[in-house]
């Protein structure tokens, strides 16, 4: 199974994500031109909480006029020894704005999910809207690394507004032979961005945090 893996930091501000969006380098490495995209993350879940109860969560990805599933599974807690590492097994496929895995071209993500849900019907439990500006992480002219995202986050649970995030996202291409060697080279230089802190937690769990205080 495929598994991501990326350096988190937040921010109390924009300020160090629009440092990020116009520098050149970032330790060792290159960063490309800068995109920016909208996208909204809406976060599915049975009525009994039966993907939260085996840890995984279920996300589902509208950008620019597509829609895909994402599934992400428990972190490797083992591996991970720094507060900014995120390691954990994530499944992707193609999917619609339909509520419905089973309206969806079938995909290992689908029967995964069908499989967690265990029949039962899904719904929306929290959306996430962000502006995120994308830049490509290239080192020794090796072709990308990763891509590092500079992410303006609303987080919002039905009509409860939960609030913003400012969070850097330095994610690592799998397919790159270099990533895995340079990423606590490049997680130094993002801790050394003044205003950033290493994130330990997930956007999700952010949201999840706030609704339970509110409740």
């Amino acid at each position: 199974m495929p598994t991501e893996v990326e350096a988190k930091f937040r921010a109390e501000g924009p300020e160090p994500l629009e440092a990020l969006a116009t520098v050149g380098r970032l330790g060792r490495a290159v960063l490309g031109r800068a995109r920016t995209v909208d996208e909204t993350d809406r976060y599915l879940d049975t009525d009994d909480g039966r993907l939260a109860a085996a840890r995984w969560a279920c996300r589902l990805r509208s950008r620019e006029g597509m829609t895909r599933i994402s599934l992400k599974g428990p972190p490797r807690d083992d591996m991970v020894a720094e507060a900014w590492h995120h390691r954990r097994p994530e499944v992707e496929g193609p999917a619609t704005d339909e509520i419905a895995p089973g309206t969806w071209p079938p995909s290992e993500a689908r029967e995964l999910l069908e499989s967690l849900a265990g029949g039962r019907a899904l719904a929306e439990h929290l959306r996430i809207r962000q502006q995120r500006t994308e830049r490509a992480v290239t080192v020794n002219g090796t072709g990308p690394i990763g891509t590092i995202t500079l992410d303006r986050v609303r987080l919002t649970a039905g009509a409860t507004d939960l609030g913003e995030l400012f969070v850097v996202e330095l994610e690592l291409d799998p397919a790159s032979e270099h990533a895995e060697a340079e990423l606590n080279g490049l997680a130094g230089a993002l801790a050394a961005v003044p205003g950033l802190v290493a994130e330990p937690r997930t956007k999700l769990e952010h949201a999840l945090h706030r609704l339970h205080r509110r409740q």
